[in-house]
């Protein structure tokens, strides 16, 4: 936790209702406001005095020099560290993210259906981070002769998920040279990460191919062709609602909101981002600036971390302006991860 300068409890306090009423209007809060809202029996002078300090410090600024506060960055870290007021996720919440999680087959799905559920239920932008560590594992595949040189591979991976695919053979291969072929690949690669076997494959014909068998470097062949694209994802992540933070008037500037989408389209920084995320447990946020990315300085990011088979596997959050409600958000974030982990390991716990 960053170091943070001394403050009296009483400054502590009007710190925590300015942030919470600027998250709820929107407005630089003057100090009648607050001394109205805080029930300390201050004067506005004296509140003031305690806004100037705060000011000081840099945990609140003027927009303008007339104005009200308002949070700064620091100001916002300071909040969710040491003064946020969590509020417990509402039942009815729980179980319908429960259901919708839970009536899912297809693991894609699944983890479309986390990333709506955030977006629906903030009316921000939620993303899902696909499982960084999946290993898609190799356990069996067959070959079928069709027409004009053309094979139908059918490819057995992870737990007994079946893939069929048509390629196109350098030449024709006779149905023996096909089962040469499968045995090959079935006794020296099952249960090897489908992604990495094209590789191995290379590897293996440089080092031994004078000492291979012309039946072993046709089914080489066969396999590149087989496990092409087989291993590999459409997209590291997946984004659903990042249509509502055209709503937020704190993001509405045209430029901002270009530069926005834009990091969305190319997403290598939120890749980059959501790779730091995983690798704390637990919750993470950061807020605008926070990023290192100038794309995101007025929003904040969200996000916990989801396992499988009792390891962290991806990251799933809410990407909203900083000026955001985070004590409904963080247990939102918390609670959907932990459904989308149990989702994820087939379990059916009800929550409690």
């Amino acid at each position: 936790m960053p170091k943070y300068p001394q403050l009296s409890e009483r400054a502590q306090y009007l710190l925590k209702v300015l942030v919470e009423r600027y998250i709820g209007e929107g407005q630089p809060v003057g100090s009648r406001a607050l001394a109205r809202d805080t029930g300390l029996n201050l004067s506005p002078a004296t509140i003031r005095n305690i806004m100037a300090d705060l000011e000081d410090i840099g945990l609140i600024t003027s927009p303008h020099t007339s104005a009200g506060r308002m949070p700064t960055v620091t100001g916002y870290r300071f909040f969710i560290d040491s003064l946020l007021t969590i509020k417990p996720l509402q039942h009815d919440i729980i179980m319908q993210l429960y259901q919708d999680l839970n009536t899912q087959e297809d693991p894609d799905d699944l983890l479309e259906a986390a990333s709506r559920a955030l977006s629906e239920i903030t009316h921000m932008a939620g993303l899902v981070m696909l499982p960084r560590r999946e290993i898609i594992a190799f356990r069996h595949i067959e070959f079928v002769p069709l027409s004009d040189q053309r094979l139908l591979v059918i490819l057995v991976t992870n737990a007994q998920e079946v893939h069929n695919k048509i390629i196109h053979a350098p030449r024709q291969f006779s149905p023996a040279d096909l089962q040469v072929a499968a045995n090959f690949l079935n006794s020296t690669y099952a249960g090897k990460d489908l992604s990495a076997i094209r590789e191995s494959l290379s590897n293996d014909l440089q080092e031994m191919r004078d000492r291979l068998s012309q039946e072993i470097i046709d089914a080489a062949e066969i396999a590149d062709l087989a496990f092409k694209d087989s291993g590999k994802r459409r997209k590291p992540f997946v984004l659903t609602g990042e249509i509502n933070l055209m709503d937020f008037a704190d993001l509405a500037d045209m430029e901002r909101l270009r530069s926005l989408f834009e990091a969305f389209h190319q997403k290598e920084d939120l890749v980059h981002l959501l790779d730091r995320c995983l690798e704390t447990p637990g919750i993470k946020i950061f807020i605008g600036e926070e990023s290192g990315y100038r794309a995101l300085d007025q929003c904040s990011l969200v996000t916990a971390s989801y396992s499988a088979d009792g390891e962290a596997v991806g990251v799933l959050g809410v990407i909203g302006p900083t000026r955001m409600a985070y004590e409904r958000v963080i247990p939102l974030v918390d609670v959907t991860a932990k459904l989308l982990g149990a989702a994820l390991n087939h379990k059916s716990l009800p929550p409690s």
